[in-house]
């Protein structure tokens, strides 16, 4: 049952990324008719600021002491004020109106939407590394947890678009019922996470009767910059948000204006997560077996070659919906290796440096996070605005739709190189278990 409850959070985190990655641009120039120029702004701009408050949460996650433990009590009542806060993003009084406060109400909601998603995400990722220390069970863990959130994640692209299209075209009746829906639901979800799961690992300073020591920011902030795994898996996270933000963010305009069938986005979508959901139960095995580097990279050169599949025909349906599937196998491996890094990177921290910073390492990585989803989300609405693209037209140009390709199929390309190359300098898997050791034979991070 924890292992699911714990998932459960990330289904509605799943949803709502997806439907601010996916649906939101179109939203904003389709609907409301914001440009994308400014939609890029909007997007890139809110993203950097609440990028900061990441950090903050994180410090105030580490410094959280209650009978609850530290994560638990923010997933709990950030939840709420998340799933609140949601169910405004879908909407714009001024939509269709050409007025500023169009900018002004998008850029408001946006913010406060992402302010309270960090409040809740950032403690939730922490969760991982406070209910065990086992390794294995970590791995375990975040298998439960992109299962579920992927599953999440089919389910809306199978809703969206054939509902939204329910409604008269350009009608922002179905975007906002629909995601509203979706906004009332989400603090259940976060309740079902906080009710069945417990925290069981705490540093043994924070077990024993001896004064306890208060580690300055200054201490946990130099002892996370001189961490190179730290620096390793956040800058590998960010590229591998922007790689999905602009795969996922391009899949609705490849399949309304390069296949000519808005409701294909249901069957891309699909496309896009089913191998994920398929895949990833035999994702711990592999990992067990080769390693979260070696999984990762082996993901990565199926995404590279994947993507290169395009190249046969970008206008077919049938080659579109076969690159998106391969690119979906690449990425289990490279999903399913990413958060049990970051719980070795924390255990890393813990044996070099003495205590640990669970919710400052989770903070800073989704720093990084923060800025890759809003450089993904703003290089779609780049690669728009520059081409000429208009979202009051039926059809766009042919030089539109090139753009929209190359950016579909290169992006992820370079990108994943990049990962890869990251990969290489990623050693960690080698001396996780004497870490372990080390760690049980000082008393320190051990839970069941």
């Amino acid at each position: 049952m924890e292992k699911f409850a714990f998932g459960m959070g990330d289904f509605w985190t799943s949803i709502a990324y997806n439907a601010m990655a996916t649906y939101l641009t179109m939203f904003y120039t389709d609907i409301v008719g914001i440009s994308a120029g400014t939609a890029a702004m909007i997007l890139l701009s809110v993203r950097f600021i609440i990028a900061v408050w990441d950090l903050i949460v994180g410090v105030l996650v580490d410094r959280t002491k209650s009978k609850e433990g530290k994560a638990r009590p923010w997933v709990l009542k950030a939840g709420i004020l998340f799933g609140i806060s949601f169910i405004l993003l879908f909407t714009n009084p001024f939509a269709g109106s050409n007025s500023p406060m169009a900018v002004v109400y998008a850029f408001g909601i946006y913010f406060v939407v992402n302010f309270f998603y960090s409040a809740v995400n950032i403690p939730y990722g922490s969760l991982n590394s406070l209910i065990t220390s086992n390794i294995n069970q970590r791995t375990t863990l975040n298998v439960y947890r992109m299962l579920i959130a992927n599953v999440g994640s089919v389910l809306l692209s199978l809703i969206a678009m054939p509902f939204i299209n329910l409604f008269p075209a350009k009608s922002p009746m179905g975007w906002g019922l629909l995601f509203g829906f979706i906004g009332v639901l989400i603090p259940f979800g976060y309740y079902f996470t906080y009710k069945f799961t417990k925290e069981r690992v705490t540093p043994v300073a924070e077990n024993d009767d001896t004064p306890k020591e208060v580690i300055s920011l200054k201490r946990q902030f130099g002892s996370l910059f001189k961490n190179k795994y730290w620096w390793i898996t956040t800058i590998f996270g960010l590229a591998n948000w922007i790689y999905q933000g602009i795969a996922n963010g391009m899949n609705a305009y490849i399949a309304k204006y390069v296949l000519n069938d808005s409701n294909l986005m249901s069957i891309l979508g699909v496309a896009t997560v089913l191998p994920v959901v398929i895949g990833l139960p035999f994702s711990g095995a592999i990992i067990q077996k080769v390693g979260k580097r070696n999984a990762a990279i082996g993901g990565l050169v199926i995404i590279i070659l994947a993507s290169l599949v395009i190249l046969i025909n970008p206008y077919s349906e049938t080659v579109i919906v076969t690159s998106i599937l391969l690119r979906a196998v690449g990425l289990v491996p490279v999903s399913a290796a990413s958060n049990p890094m970051l719980t070795d990177v924390i255990d890393f921290g813990e044996w070099k440096y003495g205590f640990r910073s669970d919710g400052l390492v989770f903070s800073a990585n989704s720093f990084g996070m923060k800025i890759g989803m809003g450089l993904s989300s703003a290089m779609v609405a780049w690669v728009l605005a520059l081409s000429h693209y208009n979202g009051q037209l039926a059809h766009q140009s042919g030089y539109t739709l090139t753009s929209i390709l190359n950016a579909f199929t290169w992006v992820p390309v370079a990108v994943s190189v990049f990962m890869i190359i990251l990969m290489i300098f990623y050693d960690l898997d080698k001396k996780n278990k004497q870490i372990s050791q080390d760690l049980a034979a000082r008393g320190e991070g051990q839970g069941n």
